[in-house]
């Protein structure tokens, strides 16, 4: 048997690892679209580095597009077998994968405008066509539950937290009379968070493949997170009269501070502005998650009891038309904008964020992971000023940043997960979706808690089972 992996390989975008069986099928983990390598993305996202008609089983961790997003141009590449996840991890990738497939759509239309007829024109990576036809190969899996998908392969879906639906893939193989069990972590999500379940524990493994993106950091906690969010609204909104800007992930993020502010609503502490969801995504996102309560945690569904809708509250808003949206950038009332990217590096709010950002009035709230090379990134340095769209644009705005609200684990929760395997069985650990930084440390925290092997894989580089 013999694994390769062809992303999430010393970064923490586009995972997709292969595994092959000798006189057996070959298992796809995850197949992720690269995001934020600057100039160098669309060249990654166009080779999947394997063929894609010999897969024959896709398992999905969950649905963020650097797990998903290329889940379509396998299937335009010859891919004709089955895409396996809860029916959490699929219903929300099918909402992302048309986003993705429209917005491709939209700015290849756009670029071939400024083309002329004889030069090459631009072409998406794949169509809502090509989408619809990968719809056709879901198949959702219960959590918890032992599925046998072949004679020579069974997997367990086990929660995992970070975003709805999420889970760990625990393959039980079998090859040539050896039986291999091997562990994937997707992405960790963190214990105690406030929506969603903590990780499951899960079977003793032969082999685990585990995210480090956090893997050198301590986050805040979690629960003072409400009041920090309440307290930067009264300097920014209240205080000040201005706007507070929020890029924030559609799926995951948003939702969380909902919550939160859901939360300062029911303790009377909420700040009387006006509050906008301004993204399409976001929209639908929220409204998948509110149909699949069984991901919820105890906490969140004793709240349903007599709060029956824990994402909404006084004086929010949802926006999806355009104009109403360019409205917001002329509104002079105080009012918190949450809008899609997280990054900050496409999509609506970086268009609030250049009309907001030379107003020192204002504010910027940045509240997850941003990839070094996105907007995000920037204003987390705090420079004097930033180009967006080609223009220049002084920083006056202040600039904010809450940690405690990553959906990723951080050290001492990756530990934890890691916590009930034995590290004497365990043949080799594979530390992926993380900066080489994070690795490092992560792989020599590894050592010392007495995993013996352990790796940091590279690009498309292959090993033996």
């Amino acid at each position: 048997m013999k694994i390769s992996f062809h992303g999430a390989a010393g970064t923490v975008t586009g995972s997709k690892h292969l595994l092959r069986l000798k006189n057996g099928p070959t298992i796809l983990l995850d197949c992720g679209m690269f995001q934020g390598m600057g100039s160098d993305t669309s060249v990654m996202n166009e080779e999947l580095g394997f063929e894609a008609s010999q897969v024959d089983y896709v398992f999905l961790s969950h649905a963020h597009i650097d797990h998903s997003g290329l889940l379509p141009l396998l299937v335009k590449q010859g891919f004709s077998g089955r895409i396996f996840g809860s029916s959490g991890t699929l219903d929300m990738t099918e909402i992302l994968l048309r986003d993705s497939a429209f917005i491709q759509s939209a700015d290849a239309r756009f670029l071939n405008k400024k083309r002329q007829p004889n030069q090459q024109q631009e072409e998406p990576l794949y169509t809502l066509e090509d989408v619809e036809a990968t719809l056709a190969c879901f198949e959702s899996i219960q959590v918890d539950k032992p599925t046998r998908i072949d004679s020579a392969v069974e997997v367990t879906l086990y929660d995992i937290g970070h975003i709805l639906g999420a889970t760990t893939i625990f393959l039980e193989l079998k090859e040539e009379g050896r039986n291999i069990r091997l562990a994937y972590s997707g992405d960790v999500g963190r214990y105690g968070d406030p929506i969603l379940k903590s990780p499951a524990i899960f079977p003793q493994a032969d082999y685990i493949i585990i995210e480090s993106t956090y893997g050198d950091r301590l986050h805040d906690k979690v629960d003072t997170t409400p009041e920090h969010i309440k307290e930067i609204i009264e300097e920014v909104c209240v205080g000040k009269r201005g706007k507070l800007i929020i890029p924030a992930f559609s799926v995951g993020r948003t939702q969380e501070l909902l919550y939160a502010l859901n939360e300062l609503e029911l303790d009377y502490r909420l700040p009387d502005v006006t509050y906008y969801v301004d993204s399409p995504l976001s929209t639908k996102a929220t409204q998948v998650v509110k149909s699949h309560p069984e991901c919820f945690n105890k906490s969140v569904q004793k709240l349903m009891k007599y709060d029956k809708d824990p994402f909404d509250f006084k004086g929010l808003h949802y926006i999806e038309d355009k104009r109403a949206s360019q409205a917001l950038n002329s509104t002079e009332q105080p009012c918190v904008i949450i809008s899609a990217s997280g990054m900050a590096e496409a999509g609506r709010v970086k268009h609030h964020i250049a009309n907001s950002i030379s107003n020192p009035r204002n504010g910027i709230l940045l509240v997850g992971y941003c990839e070094k090379n996105t907007l995000g990134a920037r204003l987390k340095e705090r420079p004097d000023e930033v180009t967006i769209y080609g223009d220049t644009f002084p920083v006056k705005a202040d600039i904010y940043s809450i940690e405690s609200m990553s959906a990723h684990a951080d050290y001492n929760d990756l530990s934890q997960y890691l916590s009930t395997q034995d590290p004497d069985e365990v043949s080799k650990v594979f530390v992926v979706h993380g900066e080489p930084a994070s690795q490092d440390a992560f792989k020599d925290r590894l050592l010392k808690k007495g995993f013996h092997d352990v790796v940091i894989p590279t690009m498309h580089e292959t090993f033996s089972l």
